[in-house]
């Protein structure tokens, strides 16, 4: 289907040109239209800095703000579509709820209206091409700055430049085309002309991926008389329609949420659309009336069809609002949440891909996720339970009497559970030299790499560990045994430690400990041979069990550093005050090197 459908679309507009040179005006208008709206979205991608996202994030805490936001975005932007996208991105990172996001699909619908009435009282009105040209001359000289805020501004501009462009080719197109061929002649009326009509709106609208190009259409070709006004309204509900498909492409890369939104927005708008065709008759009064009362002409058919799109939108949403709890019922059901796969990247989505905050904080959730693997496997490893561990007052004594093996295929659990997940988050991070983002934002995205590359390394460490912990520590060897239970002990503790890091609240953590961890280390480390030299001359330990566990234990307090490590640069947060202050406190490698020294 996909494949006959482009070629289909070519064909159908070179034979609109060779029938109508001036069919060449329309169509060179709504692409110039659609183009400026692409150059509006990335600019305000440039601009916003994620100032869009950050507000998103805010305006869900209730169903009237996401509405209100849903309305004030849409304005801003003319976008319903771009708004639709981002509110999919943040659910799928788990940024925002489905409720909230629903709430700003509403909203956007509403907002959409805005445009039908900047064209119709503005665009139709005066000779918009004048303003369009000074625009996009201004913009080329910003776009070419290195200032990315310039820069934004620039493609900004530049796309409500062509935004005015499009609708004067548009304009001029029909009245053009009105001299050659007159297409009110396939004016339809009753049942079947509202049939037909929202039937040309949705495909219109599915084909230009912009149900406000499709009103601007519709509008420029109302007010040359090029269409009816009874199949401009069908036109426009058919418009809602398949304004949806925007959402619905967005959400097949999108996790199970993301499709939840795609359906309510299909739901909410296909709803919308036939309360309107069936009641399209006391519409169409309601119409007539509120003009009347706000002194619009009886025969100023644009500014009556805005009207008319401003009355079927809200009026979805007020027959929505009350069935919201009972919808968002009805989409979890339908679309259960799967079962978490932990060998599957669980955040990582391409709906998350084109915003910069969804993308670095999508990441930071997937670390996490595999920082939850790798510690499970990490204290299997060693024959310790991990909720055993996590929910002790006295972890040495828990080891102590953990001598039972695990049936564990550490290898296996590596591949499946760490490798897995690794691997994506690497080919993810590696996709953000493509984004447009802040310098500040992809640095903070390879720090997170660099977090899991340390996690992978502690888990690669425990896996040397396995086959000793198994010999010496599922029966007693005296002082070997007593060695390797330290060992475990104190990888057991550091995964408590970050554990209650991380469910500190963020101003209350510190870099503090993990320095006094990481002297604590060094010195047990350096310590290790003498330990092993005066248990050797003691007679407690033989050569061949001493020589194993210095290996192990340098492979154990590898693994201790790199959790400490992955815990400072996943949790402390630099960019506050007390960071700096702990940052000026806190060790550096040649004081950490001082301490011990000083310490022994």
């Amino acid at each position: 289907m996909t494949r006959y459908f482009l070629p289909a679309v070519i064909g159908t507009l070179l034979l609109a040109f060779w029938i109508s040179p001036d069919a060449q005006e329309i169509a060179a208008g709504v692409a110039i239209f659609l183009f400026g709206m692409l150059m509006l979205e990335d600019g305000f991608k440039l601009f916003g800095g994620g100032a869009l996202e950050r507000m998103l994030k805010r305006a869900t805490a209730s169903t009237p703000r996401a509405i209100s936001f849903g309305v004030l975005s849409t304005t801003v932007l003319q976008s319903s579509s771009l708004v639709s996208v981002i509110t999919i991105s943040f659910l799928s990172a788990g940024l925002i709820s489905l409720i909230g996001g629903v709430g700003i699909i509403f909203g956007a619908n509403i907002g959409t209206t805005t445009g039908a009435w900047l064209v119709a009282g503005f665009g139709l009105k005066i000779d918009i091409a004048a303003y369009a040209m000074p625009m996009i001359a201004l913009s080329i000289v910003l776009v070419f700055q290195k200032s990315k805020p310039l820069r934004g501004i620039g493609y900004a501009l530049a796309g409500l430049g062509f935004l005015f462009l499009g609708i004067h080719y548009m304009k001029e197109g029909f009245e053009a085309f009105k001299d050659q061929i007159d297409l009110t002649r396939f004016a339809m009326t009753g049942l079947l002309g509202l049939f037909v009509y929202c039937l040309i709106g949705t495909a219109a609208t599915v084909i230009m991926q912009s149900s406000h190009a499709t009103m601007v259409l519709i509008l420029t070709a109302l007010a040359v008389g090029q269409i009816s006004y009874e199949n401009a309204l069908a036109l426009a509900i058919g418009a809602n329609i398949g304004t949806t498909i925007t959402a619905v492409i967005a959400a097949l890369g999108a996790n199970f949420q993301g499709k939840r939104l795609a359906v309510a927005h299909l739901i909410f708008n296909a709803v919308t659309a036939l309360v309107a065709l069936i009641f399209i008759a006391p519409l169409r009064e309601a119409v007539d009336w509120i003009s009347d009362l706000v002194r619009i002409a009886p025969d100023e058919y644009a500014m009556k069809l805005a009207v008319f799109h401003t009355i079927f939108n809200v009026l979805g949403v007020a027959l929505m609002l009350p069935l919201l709890n009972r919808l968002i019922t009805f989409l979890e059901r339908r679309i259960v949440e799967p079962v978490p796969d932990v060998s599957r990247p669980r955040y990582l989505n391409e709906a998350v891909d084109d915003f910069p905050q969804t993308l670095e904080i999508a990441l930071r959730k997937e670390v996490m996720h595999l920082y939850e693997n790798a510690v499970e496997l990490i204290l299997h490893g060693l024959n310790l339970h991990r909720d055993g561990v996590f929910a002790t007052d006295n972890v040495a004594e828990l080891v102590r009497k953990s001598r039972t093996p695990f049936q564990l295929d550490l290898d296996e659990g590596y591949e499946r559970r760490v490798k897995t997940l690794y691997a994506g988050i690497v080919e993810f991070s590696t996709r953000v030299d493509d984004k447009q983002v802040d310098h500040g934002i992809t640095e903070r995205v390879y720090a997170l790499r660099d977090v899991a590359s340390d996690i992978v390394h502690a888990v690669k460490s425990v896996k040397h560990l396995r086959k000793n912990v198994l010999r010496y520590t599922v029966r007693p060897h005296g002082a070997t045994t007593e060695l390797y239970d330290e060992l475990r002990t104190e990888i057991a503790r550091i995964a408590v430690e970050i554990r209650k890091l991380g469910l500190s609240e963020p101003e209350n953590r510190s870099a503090l400990w993990l320095d006094q961890e990481r002297v604590q280390i060094e010195e047990d480390a350096r310590m290790t041979s003498h330990r092993v030299d005066f248990l050797i001359r003691k007679g407690s330990l033989n050569a061949i069990e001493a020589t194993s566990f210095i290996n192990d234990s340098g492979y154990a307090y590898g693994a201790m550093r790199d959790l400490i490590e992955a815990a400072r640069s996943y949790y402390i947060e630099r960019e506050s005050a007390m960071a700096e202050v702990e940052r000026l406190l806190s060790l550096d490698e040649e004081e950490l090197g001082e301490a011990v020294t000083e310490h022994k």
